[in-house]
């Protein structure tokens, strides 16, 4: 994928794309986070009406954290922020890709995804090293 840079999305094509996207009956949708240079998927996690203007209108991903009941701006305490490339939905409109440049780790365990666990003929192995202490992430300092 060649090298690109986030341009805003007009409000009336918001709009539109709020209307379309169907959220669930809490008002949330799932998101799935996707490198867009290496296809390597991230993470998944929900996002509201909310949390979809401000990713489209900023180019900064911004998610809905269900346990804080609040918009959750992906990297405001850790710095490991998504740059959005690419806002696509599925066929049933009720999945979200967003393509992104990710700085740093996306995992909140300080690995580079969230799926690191792998279930095998052996067991339960974790197939991903810490890149980053956790504790450094999310310190206050």
């Amino acid at each position: 994928m060649k090298n690109q840079t986030f341009i805003p999305i007009p409000e009336e094509i918001i709009l539109k794309s709020l209307n379309e996207i169907k959220f669930s009956e809490k008002g949330l949708i799932p998101a799935i986070a996707q490198q867009h240079d290496s296809g390597e998927i991230l993470m998944m996690a929900w996002m509201n009406a909310d949390a979809v203007r401000e990713t489209l209108s900023t180019g900064r991903v911004c998610y809905w954290s269900r346990s804080r009941q609040s918009l959750w701006r992906k990297g405001e305490t850790s710095g490991q922020i998504q740059i959005l490339m690419n806002f696509r939905y599925d066929c049933d409109r009720d999945t979200i890709l967003l393509l992104v440049d990710q700085k740093g780790v996306a995992c909140h365990t300080g690995r580079r995804n969230c799926f690191f666990n792998e279930i095998t003929p052996d067991g339960i192995k974790c197939i991903s090293d810490v890149e980053t202490d956790p504790g450094r992430l999310y310190s206050k300092s």
